[in-house]
């Protein structure tokens, strides 16, 4: 067991589920792997099942300031189409389904110990560890959609998603998608801060 396993719920394709997870869940119905292409000016990311097969692929546009994405199936069908909104401070994006189905996600400011991402237009509620590994999907009845577990110390930004409603799933890997660039943001946020700071300081 690795230094962070009391932590970092993760796990590779093939590996069984974790522990932790299937005790308080139960064992997920279906589960996918996501694994961003680096090296890429389109901010690529393919998720696949537990075979290694594509099954989702998402791609942005460069230089966009709304960050907008497309995910389609692994034949081409569009799935979603997700925009940001600029100058939020709530980290909001607008997502769009292929079937017409409209929402939006939000960060809730100030809370110390969990991120809580609202799902505006479904009643949905994204919840998270303060070290962004680990997050919940709850409905709107608070039963569990799916749990979503970042590798930690990965240059492919690495998630593993377990699903327990498999009906939801591709509003599910939407909202993955859109989580996945929310993480970005906030860690490219962050870095550059500490840039300014260290900056500052030296001068």
């Amino acid at each position: 067991m690795g230094i962070f396993s009391g932590i970092e719920r993760y796990r590779e394709t093939g590996e069984e589920a974790n522990a932790d997870n299937s005790m308080e869940f139960g064992v997920p119905v279906r589960s996918l792997f996501t694994s961003t292409k680096i090296l890429s000016l389109h901010h690529k990311i393919d998720i696949t099942d537990k075979k290694g097969n594509v099954v989702y692929h998402a791609a942005s546009r460069f230089l966009s300031l709304r960050d907008k994405t497309d995910i389609v199936k692994a034949n081409g069908d569009l799935v979603a189409h997700i925009e940001k909104k600029i100058f939020s401070f709530h980290e909001r994006h607008f997502i769009s389904m292929a079937d017409g189905t409209k929402f939006e996600m939000s960060n809730e400011l100030f809370h110390i110990i969990k991120d809580i991402t609202n799902i505006e237009g479904l009643g949905w509620q994204l919840r998270g560890n303060l070290l962004g590994l680990n997050f919940q999907l709850y409905d709107e009845n608070e039963q569990v959609i799916a749990t979503i577990s970042q590798k930690l110390l990965s240059i492919h930004d690495k998630y593993c998603i377990d699903i327990y409603q498999t009906s939801k799933e591709e509003i599910v890997i939407a909202i993955l998608i859109t989580l996945q660039h929310m993480m970005s943001d906030r860690a490219s946020a962050s870095a550059a801060s500490s840039s300014s700071s260290s900056s500052s300081a030296s001068n």
